[in-house]
Order: C-alpha cells, then sequence, then structure tokens
C-alpha cells in the first residue's frame, strides 16, 4: 500500500473594497469597488497521536481570525504590502502572514464567488 497523504481545509470569508493602479483611469476597475471573498487554507501532516488530528480546526481559525480582521471591510489598497490587491496578490500575501503559525500549510486560496474567479498558492 502506498503512503496516504491527509490534508485538512479551512474555508474563510471577508469583504472588501479595492481599485487598480495599473488600469488605465476609465478602466471601471480603476474605479473603487467591492466584493465578498471567499478563502480556504489547506494543512498536509500526519494525524497527532494523542488528539487523532492533524491540527486542531480551533488553532487554525485563531489564526484566520487574525488575517481576516486585516482585510475585512478594508480597503485593500492601504493594507501594508496589497499596493495592487489582485486575487493572486491576496492569496500570496495570506499565505505569506500565516505559515509561520500554521506548521503544514500547503496552500491558500482566494475566490470571488459572484465573478467566478479563484487564485491559488500551493507550496511547491
Amino acid at each position: 500500500m502506498s503512503a496516504l497523504v491527509l490534508e485538512i481545509s479551512k474555508d474563510f470569508t471577508f469583504d472588501a473594497a479595492h481599485h487598480f493602479t495599473h488600469k488605465d483611469a476609465n478602466h471601471p476597475f480603476s474605479r473603487l469597488h467591492g466584493h465578498s471573498f471567499a478563502g480556504t487554507v489547506t494543512l498536509s501532516g500526519a494525524r497527532s497521536a494523542e488528539s487523532g488530528m492533524v491540527r486542531d480546526f480551533w488553532e487554525i481559525e485563531t489564526e484566520l481570525a487574525k488575517v481576516r480582521d486585516q482585510l475585512d471591510h478594508r480597503l485593500l489598497n492601504e493594507v501594508e504590502g496589497l499596493d495592487n490587491p489582485s486575487l493572486e496578490a491576496i492569496a500570496h500575501w495570506v499565505f505569506e502572514r500565516l505559515d509561520a503559525a500554521l506548521p503544514g500549510l500547503v496552500s491558500v486560496e482566494i475566490r470571488r464567488p459572484s465573478c467566478g474567479e479563484r487564485a491559488l498558492v500551493r507550496r511547491a
């Protein structure tokens, strides 16, 4: 039997506004607009002999709350490190902030469900 890999995921949401400065001033996305964002963080690891868990979901939620607080109901362009807040940039930003706090983090996905768009950052 081949080795099994165990992954767990936690979803989160936030609402925020942004605009793109790299677009022409007349482009609709250069104007301030907002989205309801959804995200998923995925961790991989072995089950703890004591708890049977890869990681306690409450611990994941606690770390996500810290990140969500920096994004929710904010103008993303004003968040340090998100000058150009594309989905790709947001996913990378979230990954960087959770990486040290969540050992086993393998990916962060950020979505705009109303637009059918998503960006995924995955550890190589």
